[in-house]
């Protein structure tokens, strides 16, 4: 377990590194929403998703939707830790002719499952894969990380209900709660408190996670579903900016680059060479 729990730290970290360097070398993106999401894409992608990069359209592959699509670059930088695509691919982020947008496209990125950015979509598209898993008979498991101010979108929950109504339980939620929205807090648009327990009366059987705490995570996803006939919701607590220390909970930050000043910070901070590699 202290093994695993190393192992699983590493791949955290550089996914961090990777995910700073890319948006860094093309020129933009979302950084805070992609580091905020880090822990969370790590223990699924290699804890707890049946996928493989061999047989990317295998029939019963689990399925894995980035709703918040702005947040592309930490799903682009945990496809090519797992194989998916290739290191080369993934440093042509922001080029031209890339494949990699600033929004994720199913039809160019092999392990897509689905081209979000439009806020709301994501959870119908997770709630039709897992009734057609139900329908057909098939094992596979649909996850969708949904971003907490979309959950300000009416479409969520109308998905919400049919979902409960259907009782998918081979479908789970999980919303990066970290509280802040484009260019302010969430609770100065609309304020979503409490959300587990609208999650709960909409028929998900809900649990809270520091979205931050591997460990925790990996226990929480090892005994899905929550309950049987009932779809699972995750709230997952987190900071956007994690690991950068003056984009953490900052509104500003949300899509801006660093200086040279900051740049010397989170290289720092990252454990990244003034070239934006690795240090060890």
């Amino acid at each position: 377990m202290n093994n695993r729990f190393k192992e699983l730290q590493e791949h955290c970290h550089r996914l961090r590194q990777a995910i700073f360097r890319t948006i860094c070398h093309g020129g933009g993106g979302h950084i805070p929403s992609s580091l905020s999401v880090a822990e969370i894409l790590t223990v699924l992608y290699h804890e707890v998703l049946h996928i493989d990069p061999g047989r990317v359209d295998h029939p019963d592959r689990d399925r894995f939707i980035l709703s918040k699509g702005h947040a592309a670059v930490a799903l682009y930088t945990i496809l090519a830790q797992r194989g998916f695509i290739t290191a080369e691919q993934l440093a042509s982020y922001g080029t031209a002719g890339t494949d990699l947008g600033g929004h994720p496209d199913r039809h160019k990125v092999p392990g897509v499952e689905a081209s979000t950015g439009a806020l709301g979509h994501g959870l119908g598209f997770g709630l039709g894969m897992a009734l057609a898993a139900k329908m057909d008979g098939r094992s596979y498991r649909t996850f969708v990380l949904l971003g907490d101010g979309e959950c300000q979108e009416g479409s969520v929950w109308e998905a919400a209900l049919f979902a409960a109504q259907c009782q998918l339980d081979n479908l789970t939620v999980i919303v990066d709660y970290n509280k802040l929205q484009a260019l302010d807090r969430l609770d100065h648009i609309v304020s979503l408190d409490p959300l587990a327990e609208k999650w709960r009366s909409f028929g998900w059987e809900t649990r809270p996670v520091d979205g931050h705490d591997i460990m925790a995570l990996r226990e929480t996803f090892h005994v899905l579903p929550f309950a049987p006939g009932k779809p699972s919701a995750i709230i997952a607590h987190t900071v956007k900016g994690r690991g950068v220390s003056f984009m953490e909970n900052v509104p500003i930050w949300h899509f801006r680059l660093p200086d040279e000043g900051e740049m010397d910070i989170a290289c720092a901070e990252l454990n990244l060479t003034a070239d934006m590699e690795p240090a060890t």
